[in-house]
């Protein structure tokens, strides 16, 4: 196979994937825009099942029920969301729904780029991705989590607590509102995935554990750079409720990838001077 037919191959199978994962993104968004989440119970053997049935409703959709979900979790009770913009509630609905479509989906993504880089990995590095494929969804989980339903509703009371003592009205647009929400707690997911990065760099010897030691001093700024630019508002108070804990995150992969470079240094010198003998 010269290297041409090499590259049209290696073209024709990520467009292949990608039409996969098109295909159901594409689904997976329909149907949160379309249909309702219609609740019902179930009695089995005398335990009642919460279940839900899907319903026709583009306008009282599943991202519909999502956002009257979040704005009591989010917001104190005396706040007023305003639809300030014509089509703000329509934009509103379309990133909740890419949002759903992201979490909903992440898996069958994962699985189809794993699908296609597999084949050109090294076995080490084969096996770096299971070690770290679980753990990496795990901590993203936790982090989202974390943000959507302790950090970010915190994060509303404590900027209302200053528009109270200013003696404003408690009002938020609706765009405001579904922005500031969806990034701050996708940034804490990405935030959390940092010591996975941290441990996969040292463990493909890229980056030597005494470097992430070495260098805490730039990964304060680096951390405070990065709750800049993914919060969506200037007040300098969210920048540090992301770069707070992101720094102690940096803090424990540099841990987990010291602990790493040890175990592996203390195993290479009976196998180096079993080769020798």
């Amino acid at each position: 196979m010269t290297d041409l037919e090499r590259i049209l191959a290696i073209v024709s199978e990520a467009r292949r994937r990608l039409v996969r994962v098109g295909v159901v993104l594409a689904a997976i968004f329909g149907f949160v825009l379309f249909f309702k989440l219609v609740p019902f119970t179930l009695s089995v053997g005398g335990l009642a099942l919460p279940l839900a049935y899907p319903w026709p409703s583009p306008f009282d959709n599943v991202t519909a029920q999502v956002f009257r979900a979040l704005v009591p979790l989010m917001l104190p009770h005396d706040v007023t969301l305003l639809n300030v913009g014509v089509g703000d509630s329509i934009i509103a609905q379309m990133e909740i729904g890419l949002l759903l479509t992201l979490v909903v989906g992440m898996p069958w993504i994962v699985h189809e780029a794993a699908a296609f880089l597999m084949p050109a990995l090294r076995s080490s590095e084969r096996n770096l991705l299971r070690h770290v494929g679980v753990p990496a969804s795990v901590l993203f989980a936790i982090g989202f989590c974390a943000g959507l339903f302790v950090l970010t509703p915190f994060t509303y009371r404590l900027l209302f607590f200053y528009v109270a003592a200013m003696g404003l009205a408690p009002v938020l647009g609706v765009q405001s509102f579904i922005t500031f929400t969806l990034l701050y707690s996708l940034a804490f997911g990405v935030v959390f995935e940092l010591p996975v990065f941290i441990y996969a760099l040292t463990r493909l010897g890229l980056v030597r554990a005494g470097e992430w030691r070495r260098h805490w001093r730039g990964a304060v700024i680096g951390c405070l750079v990065f709750g800049m630019l993914v919060t969506p508002d200037n007040s300098g108070i969210t920048m540090c409720l992301i770069a707070l804990p992101m720094f102690g995150l940096y803090l424990g992969g540099a841990y987990f990838a010291t602990r790493w470079e040890a175990r592996r240094d203390a195993r290479e010198p009976p196998r180096l001077a079993a080769a020798g003998g």
